[in-house]
Parts: C-alpha cells; sequence; structure tokens
C-alpha cells in the first residue's frame, strides 16, 4: 500500500510541476461557470431550475472535454517513462509493475477528481445558491454527475494506459489517443444514429438502443446523467430513453466501473510480460 501511495504521489507532483492540476483546474472552473451563468440564462418561460439546465449542458462539456484530458494524461504514462529510461530505473526498486500501473491510476485519477470538484461544484453552488427552491433532486443530479464525471475520466486514463503499454513509441501512442477519443466521443454516436435512421424503428427499439449505448463509457455517462431524472431527461431531449428502455442508475454505475476495471486490468496484465 505503501508503494501505491509513493507512486500516486510522485504522479500528482510531476502533475503540479507540469502545470497540469493548475491548467485543468482553471480550465474546468472557467468553463463550468461559463456554462453556468451564460448557458443557463436563456430558460424562456418553461420553467425549469436553472441548475437543471446547468446540470445538462456541464453533462454535455464533459462528454467532449474529460475523455480528452484524461488520454492526454495517460497515453504516453509508460511508453514515454520508457523512452526516457525512468521505467527501467523504476523497476530496480522493490515495486511489482500492477503497483506502477495503480500508482499512476490513483495520481492521475485524484488530478482530474480535483479539477472536477473545484469546476462543478463552484459552478453549482454559483447557481444553486442564486436562486430560490432548488430541490433537493436536482441537486443530487449535480453531485451524480460530478462523481459519473471522475468515473468518465478514470475509464479514459485506463484506455490510455491501455495504449501506453502496447505500443513502441510515444507518437504512435498520441496517434491511438486521438484515435480512441474520435471513435468512443463522435464516431460511435454517428454510426448509431445512421443505424436508427436506416432502422426506422422496425428493429431497434429503446431497450435494444440502450444496450447498445453500453459498448461505449461516454454514452452510459449520458444515460446516467440525463435519463434517469425525469426533469433532466426532458430538457436534454432524452425523454424516450428516459421512459421504457432506461436502465437502473445501479446499473450504468456498475457499467461505467468495468469499463474502468477491465481496461486497467489488461493494462497491468500486459505491462508485467512486457520486456523493458
Amino acid at each position: 500500500m505503501s508503494a501505491l501511495v509513493i507512486l500516486a504521489a510522485k504522479e500528482i507532483r510531476r502533475g503540479i510541476r507540469n502545470r497540469w492540476v493548475v491548467a485543468t483546474t482553471l480550465l474546468m472552473l472557467a468553463l463550468s461557470l461559463s456554462i453556468a451563468f451564460l448557458g443557463s440564462a436563456p430558460m424562456g418561460t418553461v420553467g425549469a431550475a436553472r441548475l437543471s439546465v446547468t446540470v445538462v449542458s456541464l453533462s454535455s462539456l464533459t462528454i467532449f472535454l474529460i475523455p480528452l484530458i484524461a488520454l492526454m494524461l495517460s497515453y504516453d504514462a509508460v511508453i514515454g517513462e520508457v523512452e526516457n529510461g525512468t521505467m527501467l530505473l523504476l523497476l530496480t526498486y522493490p515495486v511489482a509493475r500492477w503497483q506502477v500501473i495503480a500508482g499512476k491510476f490513483l495520481g492521475h485519477t485524484a488530478i482530474l477528481a480535483v479539477a472536477t470538484a473545484v469546476g462543478y461544484g463552484a459552478a453549482g453552488l454559483a447557481v444553486g445558491l442564486t436562486e430560490d427552491g432548488t430541490s433537493s433532486a436536482v441537486w443530487l443530479s449535480l453531485a451524480t454527475m460530478t462523481g459519473s464525471s471522475v468515473m468518465l475520466g478514470a475509464a479514459f486514463l485506463t484506455l490510455g494506459y491501455l495504449i501506453s503499454v502496447i505500443v513502441r513509441e510515444r507518437g504512435t501512442a498520441a496517434g491511438l489517443a486521438v484515435a480512441v477519443w474520435l471513435v468512443f466521443v463522435l464516431l460511435f454516436d454517428m454510426s448509431l444514429l445512421g443505424i436508427l435512421v436506416a432502422d426506422k424503428g422496425a428493429t431497434l427499439k429503446a431497450d435494444a438502443v440502450s444496450l447498445l449505448m453500453m459498448l461505449n463509457p461516454a454514452d452510459i455517462y449520458r444515460m446516467l446523467n440525463l435519463t434517469t431524472s425525469p426533469d433532466i431527461a426532458a430538457l436534454s431531449g432524452m425523454v424516450s430513453l428516459g421512459g421504457r428502455g432506461a436502465l437502473p442508475a445501479g446499473v450504468l454505475i456498475a457499467a461505467l466501473t468495468a469499463w474502468i476495471a477491465v481496461p486497467l486490468g489488461l493494462a497491468a496484465l500486459i505491462f508485467r510480460r512486457r520486456e523493458i
């Protein structure tokens, strides 16, 4: 356990030295506050709570931003140290290879958690405290979004580690990280939408679409935050998935956890067998 703490602390110190912690936190804070005060302003007369609008807007931001930040943190976590020669030095110490991966994961997750908690927490408080009558359900939606945002980032961190232990060059890892981001954040949903348009509802119903979306951690996050609450689902335009085809929040959290655990385990297994 002490080795994990030391390795995690090393990654946090590296993040501070490389300005990752400060830059990520300031970016999340600036974008969150901008969305909170500008994105929730034009509500019209629908009677929607400003905090609910903010949760929907921040969820959409998260799907694009958090995976990109996570992959930038992790794509060269292993191959970068192998090329620099520091990995060989690190492995001369009494530390297991799985601990190296786990330590990096804990450190990078801590960086994402701090940035997300500060950014989204500040935005939520800024909106919620200036609005009267915000329900506890909306505050719960904000808390769920913040926690699941960290989980989404953790899932893409592990995908980055998996890339980093497979490739032999840092440039290749960077290219694959961009490809992974494009596939899961953009191309997957575009392909699914094309299939739905071609199918015209003949075969794929709401429950089948929900199951297909489980193949993408970004879509699991989308369903968890935009379909489990009726008010949020109405604002986000995902009422159909929030009805008959909706999956329980527990199932979605378990699926997102699997997207963290499986790539992390594979990365540790491959790294254990890799020659440095």
